[in-house]
C-alpha cells in the first residue's frame, strides 16, 4: 500500500466509499473511517500506521496545492 488509491481500495473491501467532491475533505473523512476500522480491530497496527503516513503525505500535498492556488 503506497497511495491514496490503495487506501480507497482497502476501504471498498469494507463497503466504505468516500467522495465529498473536494480531495482534501475526502482525505480527512478517510482518516476518520480508517481510525474507526482500527478501533474495531478490523485492521492491524502496521496497516493503520502505513495508512496514516499515506494520508498525512497526501493531505500535506493537497494543502500546498490549495495554498498555491490563491497566489
Amino acid at each position: 500500500m503506497e497511495t491514496l488509491y490503495d487506501v480507497q481500495q482497502l476501504l471498498k473491501k469494507f463497503g466504505i466509499y468516500v467522495y465529498l467532491g473536494k480531495r482534501i475533505y475526502d482525505i480527512e473523512l478517510i482518516e476518520i473511517e480508517v481510525k474507526n476500522l482500527h478501533n474495531a480491530h478490523l485492521i492491524d497496527d502496521e496497516t493503520y500506521t502505513k495508512i496514516r503516513l499515506i494520508l498525512r503525505r497526501e493531505h500535506r500535498i493537497e494543502a500546498s496545492r490549495n495554498d498555491n492556488s490563491f497566489i
